[in-house]
């Protein structure tokens, strides 16, 4: 996008692929679609640009974008590669008493003659383990469906290791220049999905796990490396057909897996965010921004993501990242798509107690978060605080995120006008997850404003301190 300065500044918008790298090659009669163009226009500025986005994103661009995402439980930071059936049953039992909906079970569980007990071996060997499973998955849907969550599973598919059963059989599936040496990223080598064999495997991991196991309704699609030594053995001299083969290969395996499994719940994984992208989330639910979930910095990224992406579908996790508090946590992530990864075991009852208010109070704002307008109010890049809210299209319900961030002596906090109300309607407003009830940071808590008095004149800026946050949920009357 460029400023025109030979007709009036108009920007002139030049959409389409790298002209430098663009050959593609067509067979006769061959058709080739380019990708969509999504762009908006308003003279209103990037909040109301933004809006625009984020509706079209949850009725059209994301897959069932407008119905609530289930909250889950993963047990990565609680066990990492090192656990049994006795170790997820009880994790299983954590995510009831937690009362979120999913139990994920993450990396770690397949491979039998390269057990996945590191990162090294196993990837692409999509059968549970005999030593940590000896019942296989089906025993660990059964013990969630006892507890009354949904068992998810994690797989990425589209990689391999070059220690594994499915490398050995099939070393010719992965891209690799015939000239150089493998180059791994995390131990790890890309499939190659332009190769319609390799498109049905990466189909069948799914399907396999779902025909042996159909109450599975949530899959976690991860994506670790980036491509290196990018070649495709099947593709010979068709070489720069790679990158948009590779990507067609992968939307067609997501086209079957939607077509025969439409109700499971898919989060678009990879590390720092790249599958934040509109085509892949034509097929999924919700995509994972970032591996840093330290919530300071979790702050920062939902604010970036947010120009684009609605704050619905920004899976955001409670971990052991960051040294603040868990209210400051829980805050943070009930921002986006709430979850948690976290040693749910090691919480004091204090600790559980808050966890526990959180979720059963995001489960009454999810719709609004979901689905409403967002408002940013403070960006954090520039200030010590931040600030955005997300309204309910019929203005009748609202949620409001305050955060103090690394704050200075001397800094002024100016009054925090809301944005997106119906200047007519009174609001109740009430501060969320609380460790104290007696003690709200809302001076105004479960007082009544006009929307037009919250917009117009606004509230003082509430929060003392560094690290501080605050959720205030507003209700009209």
């Amino acid at each position: 996008m460029k400023y025109s300065e030979d007709f009036g500044n108009l920007i002139q918008i030049l959409p389409g692929i790298n002209n430098y790298a663009s050959d593609y090659s067509l067979a006769p009669r061959q058709v080739f679609k380019t990708p969509k163009f999504i762009y908006t226009y308003t003279d209103l500025g990037k909040g109301q640009a933004s809006q625009n986005l984020h509706q079209w994103a949850v009725h059209h661009g994301i897959y069932k974008g407008a119905e609530n995402k289930r909250i889950l439980l993963n047990n990565w930071e609680a066990t990492y590669f090192d656990f049994n059936e006795e170790k997820l049953s009880s994790l299983i039992g954590n995510a009831k008493d937690l009362g979120v909906d999913v139990f994920l079970l993450d990396d770690g569980w397949f491979g039998n003659k390269h057990p996945r007990n590191k990162d090294v071996a196993g990837l692409g060997d999509w059968e549970a383990n005999r030593q940590k499973l000896p019942h296989g998955i089906p025993y660990l849907v059964q013990e969630a469906k006892k507890n009354k969550v949904v068992f998810g599973i994690w797989v990425e598919p589209e990689m391999v290791n070059p220690k594994s059963e499915l490398y050995e059989k099939h070393p010719n599936w992965v891209l690799k220049l015939p000239n150089r040496e493998e180059n791994l990223r995390r131990t790890q080598l890309v499939l190659d999905l332009s190769n319609p064999d390799v498109q049905e495997h990466v189909f069948k991991v799914i399907d396999n796990i779902m025909r042996e196991n159909p109450e599975v309704g949530y899959i976690k699609w991860d994506c670790n490396r980036y491509m290196t030594n990018a070649y495709s053995p099947y593709l010979k001299d068709k070489q720069n057909n790679l990158y948009i083969d590779y990507t067609l290969g992968l939307y067609k395996v997501l086209d079957r897996i939607r077509a025969k499994y439409p109700d499971v719940e898919l989060m678009w994984c990879s590390g720092g965010g790249g599958r934040a992208e509109y085509g892949g989330l034509h097929y999924t639910n919700e995509f994972w921004p970032s591996d840093n979930t330290d919530p300071l910095q979790r702050i920062f990224i939902h604010y970036g993501y947010s120009y684009f992406f609605p704050m619905g579908m920004q899976a955001s996790h409670v971990t052991s990242w960051g040294n603040q508090s868990l209210k400051f946590k829980l805050d943070v992530a009930m921002s986006g798509k709430l979850g948690f990864d976290i040693r749910v075991n090691e919480m004091s009852p204090q600790e559980m107690k808050l966890s526990q208010q959180a979720v059963a109070e995001y489960k009454k704002l999810h719709g609004t978060i979901n689905t409403g307008e967002l408002y940013r109010l403070v960006a954090p890049y520039h200030n010590h605080y931040a600030s955005w809210m997300v309204v309910h299209p019929n203005k009748n319900k609202a949620v409001f995120y305050a955060y103090n961030l690394h704050t200075l002596l001397g800094d002024n906090f100016q009054y925090i006008k809301m944005k997106g109300l119906d200047p007519h309607k009174n609001y109740r407003l009430r501060e969320l997850n609380l460790i104290d009830e007696k003690r709200p940071q809302l001076p105004e808590n479960l007082r009544v404003f006009s929307g037009d008095y919250l917009m117009k004149v606004g509230l003082p800026w509430y929060l003392s301190g560094s690290i501080k946050s605050s959720v205030i949920e507003l209700s009209a009357e």
